[in-house]
């Protein structure tokens, strides 16, 4: 499933780099060994060991499905219109103890990000001199970052990854097909998936 990127409520694909194949153990069957003559270039072993690799392969079950964003995701996710606060953010981060807050519009659309990082670059005092008259007087959409990367449930975590890695993003919504926010994924969210669930398969 895609990743999308949306400006100012303009949407598009996002543009995924291309994650290469699992390379293969073992070349595909020559003809002449199909038919079972093997050929002279493989010595006694190698033939031993190509065999029972490939008598193992058919006896192994089709590898598990990737991990999807669904299965890490956060969900419900708080969010605030674009009218409210910088305090406002701050109070609900401070509270619930999480760095990243979907933005919404009148009518509940996805418009924008703001995350803990912006409120202080924009309002330090709130830290430095415990001061919120400016907070409280600024609004999140002179803020907030209105370029926002967002996938679906049914994206893989590999993809989701990769992107966050690329992008220098934290942290990623979820929306399903009708563009309803479902969920939120952070990086955080990743590391607890590693840790709680042991080794992920990132692998179709």
């Amino acid at each position: 499933m895609p990743i999308f990127l949306a400006v100012n409520g303009i949407t598009e694909t996002y543009p995924v780099r291309p994650s290469g194949s699992r390379p293969s153990l073992v070349e595909p069957v020559a003809e002449s060994e199909r038919r079972g003559q093997h050929p002279p270039s493989l010595d006694h072993s190698a033939l031993n060991a190509q065999t029972a690799y490939q008598q193992q392969s058919t006896r192994q079950p089709h590898p598990r499905p990737a991990v999807l964003a669904r299965d890490l995701m956060k969900s419900p996710v708080l969010t605030l219109p674009s009218d409210s606060t910088l305090l406002d953010a701050w109070m609900l981060m401070s509270h619930k103890g999480f760095h990243h807050i979907p933005i919404t519009s009148l009518h509940d659309t996805l418009v924008g990000m703001v995350s803990h990082r912006d409120l202080l670059r924009h309002v330090p005092e709130l830290v430095t001199a415990g001061d919120s008259s400016q907070a409280s007087a600024r609004r999140l959409a002179e803020i907030m970052t209105s370029r926002v990367i967002s996938s679906t449930p049914m994206t893989e975590i590999r993809e989701v990854a990769r992107v966050m890695l690329d992008e220098q993003i934290h942290a990623v919504p979820i929306l399903d097909n009708a563009r309803c926010l479902v969920g939120i994924l952070s990086a955080q969210d990743l590391l607890q998936g590693i840790a709680n669930h042991g080794p992920l398969e990132l692998w179709t």
